[in-house]
């Protein structure tokens, strides 16, 4: 995935897919790409997610040791 994207358009875009899924929008022949991208998407996000919990543990680390 190398387009700019933030953690909200990721997840939108995935609850989007996941709901065309659910109500049966998806037709066979796209069904593979979306998959794709939604796996693509469930990376992005855990990423997100990972590295910005780093981050903030280091902040908070940081400022527990200028107390």
């Amino acid at each position: 995935m190398k387009e700019k994207l933030t953690y909200t358009e990721a997840y939108e875009e995935l609850t989007s897919i996941v709901a065309a899924a659910e109500n049966d929008e998806i037709s066979i022949d796209e069904l593979q790409t979306k998959v794709k991208r939604a796996s693509e998407l469930i990376s992005f996000c855990r990423n997100y997610v990972k590295t910005t919990n780093e981050h903030i543990e280091k902040v908070f680390n940081e400022l527990n040791s200028k107390e």
